[in-house]
């Protein structure tokens, strides 16, 4: 499906009615990302409280297990119930975005990126809203259910990611596609540090409601912004159904279909590549706040967004770290490097017994995240320009997938754990990387020749 040769320098379509001007993708990945980890914490913390309440559970000196005192079994209620609702959330996001996100995004192939914005910016809009209903009105937590469906069915954060990361494959060369997508990782990266500090004092100060109001009201703006400042980067945008299945078998045909200008193999293998890194990342994240509250930790809420703060830092300094290091490696030796340093930091953590050490596992993945950018540059560099939709959404798909099991796998794995090695779940992590280290020092070798082709590009 790829554009002829001739449509390569016309112009952009950017009717003057429909923009302000036109502004890079970046605010809007930012905002979102802010709303989100804005949102996420306070979620499950007004599940903890509507729950205790409705069991008559007031204890909090027992914090994590940190106190001599045995297990409250109404507090392991409220645990278990609190879990197990945030897990219907996602696995009900999950299987509703499977479906939309990959629809959505090859979509955006034909039509553009802004539709796709737009929608998956009403998406959060509307959970967001519904979040505000809940917690005013004090409505069933199921409406967080619904929420969730909602903003999953118009796209979800991963149609953002998706549309975002497409953009930027539209307007960048071949050379320089690495660093820009690091750029777009970094705006999510800071965004999701600056609302883990500020997230939990102002819950303490003013209670739920204020910060919902908040993400709202970033979420209007950024809605507003996807709608008319947003710079299209197809260079033709075309009419095109939604509701077919030619936009989920032009995903399939990615992997499928024989093609001289890609490798079906190195498609495969990278996107492994990807499922694995991000599995190990959020299984590692979903079991940190539960380490560090417990023994011999026993950090406060002050240290635990510290500790999150931390985790969102390696998005700043693993661009730092490539931009450096491009100059005299090549992208797979800088992923093998992050991934050297990714596997010392789940060590540390599997054996921390004290806050200096647990930081001294975060500075050590201070170049974590420079494997994502890489690895998406490197498989946008194997499909044409009209395919750059299809290929992110195929990637969102993987992502969302990672995150469901590795949710599935270090919550589980975690408690099983606890009477022999209470840091396994890290040590497995750290294991689980060396196959993408293995895969991506196999695949650097074996670049087939049209990564360094170069399709079309818009001006």
């Amino acid at each position: 499906r790829q554009r002829p040769a001739s449509s390569a320098g016309a112009p952009r379509s950017h009717p003057a009615a429909k923009v302000l001007f036109r502004g890079p993708v970046g605010p809007i990945l930012f905002l979102a990302n802010f709303s989100l980890v804005l949102q996420g914490p306070l979620t499950t913390q007004y599940l903890w409280h509507r729950f205790s309440a409705d069991l008559g559970y007031n204890g909090t000196h027992d914090r994590g297990g940190c106190s001599n005192h045995s297990a409250n079994p109404i507090m392991q209620e409220v645990e278990t119930l609190t879990s197990h609702w945030t897990l219907y959330m996602n696995v009900g996001g999950f299987l509703v975005g499977l479906f939309s996100s990959t629809l959505l995004g090859a979509w955006s192939d034909c039509v553009g990126r802004r539709p796709l914005l737009v929608l998956a910016s009403l998406g959060l809009l509307l959970q967001a809203l519904v979040s505000i209903l809940v917690v005013q009105l004090q409505l069933h937590v199921g409406y967080f259910v619904l929420g969730r469906i909602l903003c999953a069915f118009l796209g979800d954060f991963s149609g953002l990611l998706a549309a975002g990361f497409a953009s930027v494959a539209d307007v960048s060369s071949h050379r320089n596609r690495t660093i820009r997508m690091a750029l777009l990782e970094a705006c999510i990266g800071v965004a999701g540090m600056v609302a883990s500090l500020i997230g939990g004092h102002w819950l303490q100060a003013q209670g739920y409601a204020n910060p919902f109001w908040l993400a709202l009201a970033l979420l209007i703006f950024m809605t507003f912004y996807a709608a008319f400042c947003f710079g299209e980067t197809v260079m033709e945008p075309t009419p095109a159904r939604l509701f077919t299945f030619r936009h989920h078998r032009s995903i399939v045909q990615l992997y499928t279909a024989p093609a001289p200008d890609k490798s079906r193999k190195h498609l495969a293998l990278y996107s492994l590549v990807i499922f694995v890194v991000i599995t190990v990342h959020f299984g590692a994240q979903d079991i940190l706040t539960i380490y560090e509250l417990s023994r011999p930790l026993c950090w406060d809420s002050k240290l635990i967004g510290y500790g999150s703060a931390a985790r969102h830092l390696p998005y700043f300094t693993s661009l730092l770290g490539l931009w450096l290091m491009r100059f005299c490696l090549t992208d797979t030796w800088v992923a093998e490097i992050g991934l050297a340093f990714n596997i010392l930091g789940m060590v540390v953590f599997a054996f921390a017994t004290s806050t200096p050490l647990m930081f001294t596992g975060y500075g050590l993945l201070f170049l974590s995240l420079v494997i994502t950018p890489i690895v998406r540059a490197k498989l946008s560099k194997l499909v044409s320009t009209s395919e750059q939709g299809a290929l992110f959404s195929a990637v969102a798909c993987v992502n969302g997938l990672a995150m469901l099991m590795a949710s599935s796998i270090f919550n589980s794995l975690y408690p099983a754990t606890l009477n022999f090695m209470k840091g396994f779940p890290f040590l497995l992590g750290a294991g689980l990387l060396f196959i993408p280290a293995i895969l991506i020092g196999i695949l650097g070798k074996t670049e087939p020749r049209s990564e360094f082709q170069q399709f079309p590009q818009s001006p």
